[in-house]
């Protein structure tokens, strides 16, 4: 019997509660150790939270953060040297599109704010242990009616090390691996019933949402370890669980042209006796692995929506964590902070102490009786401090026959002393905590004409201490390009559909997605199709683009030097620092550059810049130079063309002079052959005549015989 929808989402709540159950039992103090160092690191009075703040409860207690500048120095070290997502083809995919693709993360992180929930994350990472953004599919107009488009959009998670948990056998960290994800966030009492509706139930003596599920949700939010109901706050989850399955896939083949056609198992049925019918033979089955993520809302007690499947094939949360690692099988992570807060403890102890020290005053007291003071003399004394008085008085102290038995102060209270391990503890405590968490003395002694490589290592040296920061925030980045593209796989795939880019420089374009255009083939393909080809995802970690700009600057300068006398180069490396330039008002001046280099070859020009180029090509008149050649180039084709054409007419003059010759000749020729067969004929009948005796003279009339000469 098949599963109601009922059973079937009070199935998913108990393993969802089951799961969180497991990884917030196995991370509960891990968890509450980094919230802990995020609140040392910026609450004010939090580095007295605890036992020793009640020990110093009537004492001065100062707090010295320099925990917070070191975490400022690593936060601007951040941003000064960005992470970017850069996508490359595989196999044969395109470039072109390679270069779509960051063209168009880099407007959805402009588009959405990125920037605000990368910064976000890995200030929480740092200082606590853990940060985490994740990506949302939206529509691009959410107030009209007809417009269907969604965009991806970057949006920050705070407070990740108390809201963000993946199921307890993801290890990677990643966490690619991870099959469900939860992301939990806090609803006053009256927020909840205006988002998820009135009707309600009673819970443990608190009045939450009641929906139309089983008992068995109820009784799990009874065992669960986690307090979902609060008398204040509600506290509300989305669930997300990834489902794989393995699905068959059907090839059929066109003998006739080798044409490939894929049916899913489910379509099979329906579509096998007409594909047959068409000429198609079915080929192989072959089985294919499918992945979903399925996303949930719920609260301890039920699932209160099912918000079905989302766009991509991941989980679309992100975690960055300051230091991994696994110790006894169970994930552990901290932040800069964590191996500073005794030290930072002991620090603001010490100083504490010393100034508690220095405001009991550095003057001896004097110890008088009460008969010594009256009021008026007492006040006096208590005044010196701001009247600076030039002298004080005692009443003396007399015996009973009224001699003076004691004038002055019968003692003094001693100023207390600094006692000598108390400055060299605090020196001891200062290098220490230079030592965990990195200072930049070395920066400050710096005098203005040490040497730039020395000046690098010196920032080399720095950096070692973010090293493993901005490396963990680059595997993040990663993560973030690998969920985004199978996401804009399934989302951007109208045609002709129009986006902005976004190049490295900050240079805004658009481009047209799944253009239909005529292949060489004569088939119609599509333009910029997201789904066409594999890409892999790479992360850049680098300075800025103004600081390398600023760098390139400065070699193009130092290659100016070995240009040496050739115009051309010179030229060009000129122009390209001209280029590279950031300055007000040399906009116009950098166009004109640039025209000259594409001009000249040395940079390769736009799409737009090739069809400017070949307008003014056609449009362009030449000066009276050029057209003077040209004329002249023209009048020296047209005289060739002209010697050409006479030599033609005179070899066609010659060929004509020929045949008539050729046949007069033959004529003639013809004729003296019939005048020499006449002769011959004659001969050869004179012979014929003469059969007489030999003593018998011939005939007079008998012809005489040619000689030579008649036969020539």
């Amino acid at each position: 019997m098949a599963k109601t929808k009922t059973e079937r989402l009070a199935e998913v709540h108990e393993r969802a509660l089951r799961g969180f159950n497991a990884v917030n039992s196995a991370q509960q103090e891990i968890r509450l150790e980094c919230l802990e160092s995020r609140r040392f690191a910026y609450i004010a009075g939090s580095q007295w939270e605890g036992n020793i703040g009640r020990q110093y409860e009537n004492r001065p207690r100062y707090e010295i953060n320099k925990v917070q500048n070191s975490l400022n120095r690593i936060f601007s070290e951040y941003r000064n040297n960005r992470i970017s997502v850069d996508f490359r083809p595989e196999g044969e995919a395109a470039d072109t599109l390679a270069e779509t693709l960051d063209g168009l993360y880099r407007s959805d992180e402009y588009y959405s704010n990125a920037q605000e929930a990368y910064d976000a994350a890995f200030d929480e990472g740092v200082a606590g242990g853990m940060g985490a953004w994740r990506l949302r599919a939206r529509y691009e107009d959410e107030y009209s009616e007809d417009d269907e488009k969604q965009r991806i959009c970057i949006e920050p998670i705070f407070d990740a090390d108390s809201s963000v948990y993946f199921d307890i056998d993801a290890k990677r960290q990643d966490k690619a691996d991870a099959k469900c994800c939860w992301v939990i966030c806090s609803y006053a009492r009256q927020a909840y019933t205006s988002n998820y509706g009135e009707d309600s139930f009673d819970l443990d003596g608190y009045k939450v949402k009641r929906a139309q599920v089983s008992s068995m949700p109820m009784q799990n939010a009874k065992l669960s370890n986690f307090d979902w109901f609060t008398p204040d706050v509600i506290y509300v989850a989305e669930y997300y669980e990834v489902e794989e399955k393995t699905d068959k896939l059907h090839i059929f083949v066109l003998p006739a042209t080798g044409e490939e056609l894929k049916v899913w198992d489910k379509d099979y049925d329906e579509q096998h006796d007409d594909l047959i019918a068409q000429g198609y033979d079915e080929a192989r089955v072959k089985k294919v692995k499918r992945r979903k993520v399925h996303k949930y809302i719920m609260d301890g007690a039920r699932i209160i929506e099912d918000c079905g499947y989302i766009a991509g094939t991941e989980i679309p949360v992100v975690p960055f964590y300051g230091k991994r690692l696994f110790v006894d099988n169970v994930e552990r992570f901290q932040g800069h902070v964590t191996n500073a807060k005794d030290m930072q403890r002991l620090y603001n102890m010490l100083v504490s102490w010393l100034a508690e020290i220095a405001a009991t005053g550095s003057t001896k007291k004097p110890i008088f009786a009460p008969e010594q003071m009256p009021p008026a003399i007492a006040q006096l004394w208590a005044d010196d401090n701001l009247k600076r008085n030039p002298y004080l008085l005692a009443v003396p102290i007399k015996d009973a026959q009224g001699q003076i038995v004691q004038a002055g102060p019968s003692a003094y209270l001693e100023p207390p002393e600094v006692p000598s391990a108390l400055a060299a503890l605090i020196q001891l405590l200062g290098a220490d905590m230079q030592q965990v968490l990195g200072g930049q003395e070395a920066t400050e002694k710096v005098v203005s004409n040490v040497a730039h490589k020395a000046l690098q290592l010196i920032q080399n040296n720095l950096d070692m201490q973010s090293f493993i920061y901005m490396d963990n925030m680059a595997k993040a980045m990663r993560r973030s390009g690998e969920i985004w593209y199978p996401m804009a796989k399934e989302l951007y795939v109208e045609e002709d559909r129009k986006m902005r880019t976004i190049s490295v420089d900050g240079q805004e374009d658009f481009v047209e997605l799944n253009r239909p255009i005529q292949g060489q083939d004569g088939e119609i393909q599509y333009e910029n199709d997201l789904a066409e080809g594999k890409y892999g995802v790479w992360v850049d970690v680098g300075p800025s683009y103004a600081n390398r700009r600023d760098a390139t600057i400065q070699a193009l300068v130092q290659m100016l030097q070995y240009a040496g006398g050739d115009a051309d180069t010179s030229n060009a490396i000129t122009g390209m620092i001209i280029k590279n330039l950031d300055g007000e008002g040399i906009s116009e001046l950098q166009d004109w550059v640039r025209h000259r280099l594409v001009q000249s070859g040395v940079v390769k020009p736009t799409e737009e810049e090739q069809q400017q180029m070949s307008e003014q090509e056609q449009n362009q008149q030449p000066d009276p130079n050029t057209v003077y050649l040209l004329s002249a180039a023209e009048k020296e084709r047209q005289l060739a063309v002209k010697a050409a054409a006479d030599v033609e007419q005179t070899k066609a003059n010659v060929d004509k002079i020929i045949s008539e010759t050729l046949k007069n000749f033959q004529s003639i020729q013809n004729d003296r052959y019939d005048q020499i067969l006449t002769v011959l004929q004659q001969f050869e009948q004179a012979n014929q005549n003469r059969v007489a005796p030999a003593n018998v003279p011939a005939p007079e009339n008998t012809p005489a015989q040619p000689d030579a000469t008649q036969l020539q």
